[in-house]
């Protein structure tokens, strides 16, 4: 039987410091996290103790070993919350982390939590930006989006908790065609192409042109399409963790419950070994760039068994199987409606591409690019353009053109602002991360470090006490939550714990 497929997102946000183009992006993203961060109380610090970025899925490790942040790099400017999630800096931008949940709306909502939350950091780090006064107000500008425009790509990436016991080679052979025929979806739109020979004005993904080999390591560069990071953050011989760094940023709601939702599907059948032989593309890197550079979504790929098809048509092949495995296994209770979405949306997707504005990213995005440039006459690689591109991703509700179409009535949402309000400080509670934020929020003066798999408490002694967290099941609120309310101390809970 599958297991259940907690989830998480890992998403680095643009970040720009408006009027100062020299202002370094580190210190600016330092700045952005330890201003959400500087109420004096927080001295947890990251626990880096059990990460291993450099060991392979594949059955090895790559040359160099890890080596845990210095010590200064990690106090304030590395954070955990008290919803349970980690915000920290990652290669020169401000990444949100989200906790672990157990189903696709509640990662929608917790990552939504994410831009709420860089929309308040970045407003209470602008004051304190070197030269700033009433006369010269400094202004930080977080987007969430990919890529620059300029060449620099940043990632999302998204988590899956799956089965030790799965082949990984499976996990390949079938995740490939999903996540390369998955882009009209769940893509989040750009103008123009990293490629100067391509002749693209506009794109379905942020991401597709930065990927440049099937199967990998790295994530900065030579970006696999499978990232092959075996880190489970959890017990290593029960669960693995899918990496995956393939898909954009999204604003759309809908495409990030799509994009975790369907996957989550898929992975399941893999673990059940319940879908047929991959349906394997024949040039994956390739293909994965010419899906993106398609904005009819109606041109055929190459299999390698020597049939061409659509994209669209991979997608289908995968809901068909999702509902036949739904209906002969113990599905989860959010199936159901994630695959009649999928169904809406590939059923539009063939109708017409342009009937999903409003829904999916990058189609809302285009429809606004295009009305400029229908009244306007534009370029496709007019600066009004590229800026609009920006615009749309700014993660202010007043500023935003995503945030504003909110508003207006004119996009389709799926969860409540008071939910996702709630989740800015408030852990999920049915995963392990309702212990973690729950101890940060009631005994933070006793938690030294935290990572995903355990945290660290200093209640006096000589030694610290670690608490093991490793399967993402334990913890919950129904499992620790009246034993956290009835203890007053770290010490108590740990005497309670160990009892």
């Amino acid at each position: 039987m599958a297991i259940t497929k907690y989830l998480g997102t890992e998403t680095e946000f643009g970040i720009t410091v408006v009027g100062r183009p020299e202002f370094n992006p580190v210190l600016a993203s330092s700045l952005v996290v330890n201003a959400y961060s500087a109420d004096g109380r927080n001295r947890a610090r990251w626990d880096y103790e059990d990460e291993d970025p450099l060991r392979d899925a594949r059955g090895f490790a790559q040359p160099g070993a890890h080596e845990p942040a210095p010590e200064d790099d990690i106090g304030l400017a590395n954070s955990i919350l008290t919803n349970g999630a980690r915000f920290y800096v990652d290669h020169a931008h401000p990444e949100y982390s989200s906790p672990e949940v157990s189903n696709p709306r509640d990662a929608v909502v917790w990552d939504k939590a994410g831009e709420r939350i860089l929309e308040i950091a970045a407003s209470r780090a602008a004051p304190l930006l070197p030269g700033h006064d009433d006369r010269q107000p400094g202004r930080i500008l977080i987007t969430k989006n990919n890529t620059d425009g300029k060449g620099a790509a940043y990632g999302m990436h998204e988590n899956y908790i799956v089965d030790r016991a799965t082949p990984f080679g499976e996990i390949v052979r079938q995740l490939t065609p999903f996540f390369v025929s998955r882009q009209p979806l769940v893509g989040a739109g750009r103008v123009g192409s990293e490629f100067p020979s391509a002749e693209v004005d506009y794109q379905v993904t942020q991401r597709a042109d930065f990927f440049e080999v099937e199967v990998g390591l790295e994530t900065t560069l030579k970006r696999p399409i499978i990232n092959t990071r075996d880190e489970p953050h959890a017990d290593p011989d029960r669960f693995r963790r899918l990496h995956v760094i393939i898909g954009d940023a999204n604003m759309s709601e809908v495409c990030t419950y799509l994009k975790l939702g369907s996957t989550a599907l898929v992975l399941s059948m893999v673990e059940d070994g319940f879908l047929p032989d991959a349906l394997s593309v024949a040039n994956p890197v390739k293909t994965l760039h010419e899906v993106s550079h398609d904005l009819t979504c109606a041109k055929t790929i190459a299999l390698k068994d020597g049939r061409r098809v659509r994209p669209i048509e991979l997608q289908w092949h995968y809901l068909e199987w999702a509902r036949k495995w739904a209906d002969q296994r113990d599905a989860p209770d959010w199936a159901a409606d994630l695959m009649a979405t999928w169904e809406r949306l590939l059923t539009q997707l063939e109708a017409d591409p342009m009937g999903l504005d409003g829904v999916v990213d990058w189609v809302t995005k285009y429809r606004i690019m295009q009305r400029y440039v229908d009244r306007d006459g534009l370029d496709w690689d007019d600066e009004k353009l590229k800026l609009i591109d920006i615009q749309y991703h700014d993660v202010r509700r007043d500023k935003g053109l995503y945030n504003k179409l909110v508003a207006g009535g004119r996009i389709e949402t799926m969860v409540e602002e008071h939910e996702v309000q709630r989740a800015m400080t408030a852990p999920p509670s049915d995963t392990r991360a309702y212990f973690r934020g729950r101890c940060l929020e009631k005994f933070r003066d006793s938690v030294t470090a935290a990572g995903w798999d355990s945290m660290i408490f200093d209640v006096g002694g000589e030694t610290l006490q670690r608490v093991p967290m490793m399967d993402p099941s334990r913890g919950t609120e129904a499992v620790v939550g009246a034993l956290i309310d009835r203890c007053d101390t770290a010490r108590q809970l740990l005497d309670a714990i160990r009892s």
